[in-house]
């Protein structure tokens, strides 16, 4: 019941269902995986004729929202954008989506699993709701005016330029959130900030993953290597990003349109994917240790 919403949009705007972090739907279908891998392990849901109704509800509500986008719902929002002067359409229309998605993933799991959904399968609601509060914030605070999360930027940007450096792909300078690059396509300047450094993704990632490892019947000590383990990794994964566009730019185009079509999928190919191969590795590293 859970993909039925997903699946009717995807016939209904087919192109909606990108991977960009602002302006994409994808994310949707990686939520869900997010419930499939939770609920992995849990034997089989009594579906009572009341919860199927209830259930069937949520659906046809979800459903009804989307639809609803293309008569009117949208002009409202984009109403909203001038009434109170917000800076980014595309995150705060994009911001609703998965406010909506959120919603309704926690209501048929509350519908099915009751209480206990909070425990046995959080990481979906919390990645949902995790997205929408950053592109809430992406869509208020733009570019660097949120200086809390713009702090750790230049660190990131400096590391990026560094390596580059090392591999000897190209010339790069950085200062401050500033890449200025000169590659085989000429000179590109790229201003980074705190979402195109894959911030937001760290934050997500805490929230899931703490409320996936609480969950877990294993020691605080193991809870703490995972999660660490994880930061790390979800660090690596923003390096890796901020060093594949300049790569893009370095020696495959320095084309601002091209350019824009890459950066903005970049990061969820990679840090999405990361996050859900980790919570399966960290499930089938516990699982077998369980069977032991």
């Amino acid at each position: 019941m859970l993909v039925l919403p997903v699946l009717f949009v995807i016939i209904l705007q087919p192109d909606s269902f990108n991977l960009s972090w602002n302006q994409g739907r994808g994310g949707f279908i990686f939520a869900l995986t997010f419930v499939f891998v939770e609920l992995f392990l849990i034997p089989s849901i009594n579906v009572s004729k009341t919860k199927f109704i209830l259930a069937i509800s949520a659906i046809m509500c979800t459903v009804s929202y989307f639809v609803f986008l293309d008569r009117g719902l949208e002009d409202y929002f984009n109403y909203l954008i001038s009434l109170y002067d917000i800076n980014l359409s595309f995150s705060w229309l994009t911001m609703w989506d998965f406010l909506v998605m959120a919603i309704f993933v926690s209501s048929i799991l509350s519908i099915f699993l009751g209480s206990k959904w909070l425990k046995l399968a959080p990481a979906s609601p919390i990645f949902l709701f995790g997205n929408s509060i950053i592109l809430f914030l992406d869509a208020i605070f733009p570019y660097d005016t949120l200086g809390a999360l713009q702090y750790f930027v230049p660190y990131i940007v400096q590391i990026n330029a560094n390596l580059i450096t090392i591999f000897g792909i190209g010339t790069i300078i950085a200062k401050n959130n500033l890449l200025f690059l000169d590659g085989d396509h000429g000179p590109f300047a790229l201003q980074v900030f705190w979402p195109s450094a894959g911030v937001h993704s760290i934050i997500i990632y805490s929230l899931v993953m703490i409320a996936f490892l609480l969950k877990m019947n294993i020691t605080a000590t193991n809870k703490f290597i995972y999660f660490i383990i994880g930061i790390i990794g979800t660090i690596l994964a923003n390096i890796l990003r901020i060093f594949l566009l300049s790569i893009f730019v370095l020696k495959i185009s320095s084309n601002p349109i091209k350019f824009e079509e890459f950066h903005s999928v970049a990061g969820e190919i990679i840090f999405i994917p990361w996050l859900i191969i980790f919570l399966l590795i960290v499930t089938a590293i516990e699982y077998k240790k369980s069977k032991n």
